[in-house]
């Protein structure tokens, strides 16, 4: 689009913000299709196989490293953000504190956000081809090889923190992420200053230290990797640790000066089906079928009916010791898979243990 003059791209980036804006995006940034130093931080990540089991990182990391490599001509990156936090339901802080409750990350308690945001980045399109005409574009929401968060830092719409989260000072990093690539030179935004400054409140929170080396994530102690990502079974040395987190983790999060007052996200990412505070017990009586109904529509479809046993295996072996957990727990001995069962065995020991230390202590 090299017809475009100056004056025209400037109204053009105005227009934008204001399409965003209508469409319910929180923030818009643009950036110029170049990481920098992102890529050359990615590789010495792989190369220290902190990816854990997730071969898609390394997968197309050209493309990831690259924009060039995976969409030829493009020139800017349109990166959105959209909020999800919401004000009402249960506190997370609560749900983390009581271990008969499981914890689920809250981006994941109410409807999926890949379609929503896609179709809004869509929208944007047709918005700026019915100003412009055709223009050359891509767009992408958690569906590439993108590298979101280094295009999102570059764009203005935050900083990459020490929980490797991008982060706004004003808004906190409650938010998800797309992006659309395009041949269209519009006018840039200038980066956002790093912020976190001394503060370390994300890596002293974190249960499994995960976050002990600043600016990098170690995903194969990373709570949110162990219950999403990974597909096998969980390494005993960490289950313990995992608590009553059986989708995701948000600790980080959490303890994050910037998210102390948290603006409300779409109404549409609310809480589904009391997933912001559900028995763990009721979870686990949960059918394959009982799964795919509950889940239809939600992030947590994708972990599939056996990854979510086991990790509800492990977060009530984690809990208080009563024979209705154990009963549960022995009902579902070789209902599933040998990789459920294997948990559940884990768990029921973590019980018996606990529940002779307890006995021990009892007065006769």
């Amino acid at each position: 689009m090299g017809n475009l003059s100056k004056n025209a791209l400037a109204d053009l980036k105005r227009d934008i913000q204001r399409w965003s804006g209508d469409l319910g995006f929180d923030s818009v940034g643009i950036s110029a299709a170049e990481l920098d130093d992102a890529g050359a931080a990615l590789q010495g990540w792989l190369a220290r196989g902190w990816h854990g089991e997730m071969a898609f990182m390394a997968r197309h990391a050209d493309k990831r490293m690259d924009p060039k490599a995976l969409f030829p001509g493009v020139y800017r990156v349109i990166s959105v953000r959209l909020g999800y936090w919401s004000g009402t339901g249960a506190s997370a802080e609560a749900v983390l504190r009581d271990s008969r409750r499981a914890y689920i990350a809250r981006y994941a308690v109410g409807r999926d956000y890949h379609r929503s945001m896609r179709r809004r980045l869509q929208k944007l399109a047709d918005q700026m081809t019915s100003a412009i005409g055709p223009f050359a574009y891509r767009a992408f929401v958690d569906s590439a090889p993108v590298m979101e968060k280094p295009l999102g830092q570059s764009g203005g719409l935050g900083w990459i923190g020490k929980n490797t989260n991008l982060i706004d000072p004003a808004t906190g990093s409650w938010f998800f992420l797309g992006e659309m690539y395009t041949d269209l030179p519009l006018p840039v935004d200038e980066p956002l200053e790093d912020h976190c400054g001394s503060c370390s409140r994300c890596a002293q929170e974190c249960p499994t230290n995960a976050l002990d080396t600043p600016y990098q994530l170690d995903a194969r102690r990373c709570i949110a990797y162990l219950t999403i990502e990974h597909k096998s079974s969980i390494p005993e040395d960490l289950r313990s640790l995992i608590g009553n987190r059986v989708f995701g983790c948000d600790d980080c999060q959490l303890v994050c000066p910037h998210n102390r007052q948290p603006p409300q996200g779409d109404g549409i990412f609310s809480a589904r089906h009391g997933l912001d505070n559900p028995s763990l017990l009721e979870l686990f009586s949960w059918t394959r079928e009982r799964f795919d109904q509950d889940t239809r529509g939600s992030p947590i479809r994708r972990l599939g009916y056996e990854r979510w046993m086991r990790n509800l295996a492990v977060a009530l072996g984690n809990g208080p010791a009563d024979e209705s957990v154990m009963a549960a727990l022995r009902s579902q001995l070789g209902a599933i898979s040998p990789l459920v069962d294997e948990h559940i065995e884990w768990a029921l020991r973590q019980l018996d243990q606990r529940s002779a230390r307890s006995n021990s202590r009892t007065p006769t």
